[in-house]
């Protein structure tokens, strides 16, 4: 079965909406002054508990647009609605994650996950008990009290989930953050991302370069274009979750794969 075609403007009932995109554009200046269009009239809906992965290739402007949905750039033009009311700067209901754990070196792990709670001003009983809750989430049970450096990279991204999710949020926002993992590490971590999000009940913005990444974990895959990049169409996954790593050897799972990498023009295998 191919793939349906949808247009890159998708509208749904206001209820459903958590975030809205309208012409949504970054300029940046160039060394010598000339403006750069980084991210160019991106208009789109997300619905409330989506997983939504941004597909393109580095460089692209993926990391960009992320960042301006998180309150951490502003656009340059349009709008980003968060349940209706414009993005302004980081919100309380916002977790981040990067490709990077960011961890605290001198801090356990559950000492990490408390981080937004202590930020925050929650009581410690209250911050400890919901860094539990995530570090039983994300499957860290026994290693409440282990440093950083005594964990893998796939854990300490673990680790990092677990704190981004500590405060409830309503939006998980995650740039590359498998990025720099092995093969086996990233595939066990998509799986477990897949159990989180569900779990969880967060809505997920997903930034990948990774073409099978995006397919097996998304609702809708936004396909980024070439700089000056914007949304070039918008791809509905149509496989129920959750997804087991089996389904990456399906004709179904291959169809899809097929039509992101003719709207990215890559040639060869995807990664």
């Amino acid at each position: 079965m191919k793939p349906e075609r949808v247009p890159q403007i998708q509208t749904m009932l206001a209820s459903e909406r958590l975030i809205q995109l309208q012409q949504v554009a970054k300029v940046y200046s160039a060394a010598d002054g000339r403006p750069v269009r980084a991210v160019d009239s991106v208009t789109a809906d997300i619905a409330r508990g989506e997983f939504i992965a941004i597909l393109g290739p580095s460089g692209c402007g993926k990391s960009t647009l992320m960042m301006m949905l998180a309150g951490l750039l502003r656009p340059s033009e349009g709008t980003i609605r968060f349940k209706d009311v414009v993005v302004t700067g980081p919100q309380e209901d916002f977790g981040i994650v990067f490709q990077d754990a960011v961890l605290f070196p001198w801090r356990t792990v559950i000492e990490n996950v408390e981080l937004p709670g202590e930020i925050n001003g929650l009581a410690r009983s209250e911050r400890r008990r919901r860094a539990q809750d995530m570090i039983d989430l994300v499957g860290l049970s026994g290693f409440e009290n282990k440093y950083p450096n005594e964990l893998s990279g796939g854990m300490q991204q673990r680790v990092a989930i677990a704190r981004a999710l500590s405060l409830d949020p309503s939006l998980l926002l995650m740039d590359e953050p498998f990025g720099a993992l092995d093969a086996m590490t990233r595939e066990q971590m998509n799986l477990e991302l897949q159990r989180i999000s569900l779990q969880s009940g967060a809505t997920v913005v997903f930034v990948t370069h990774s073409i099978a990444e995006a397919a097996f974990l998304a609702d809708r895959v936004f396909v980024m274009s070439g700089r000056p990049s914007t949304v070039r169409e918008i791809i509905p996954i149509e496989i129920p979750r959750p997804r087991s790593i089996d389904l990456m050897a399906s004709d179904h799972f291959g169809t899809y794969v097929a039509r992101l990498r003719h709207l990215l023009d890559v040639r060869g295998d995807a990664s």
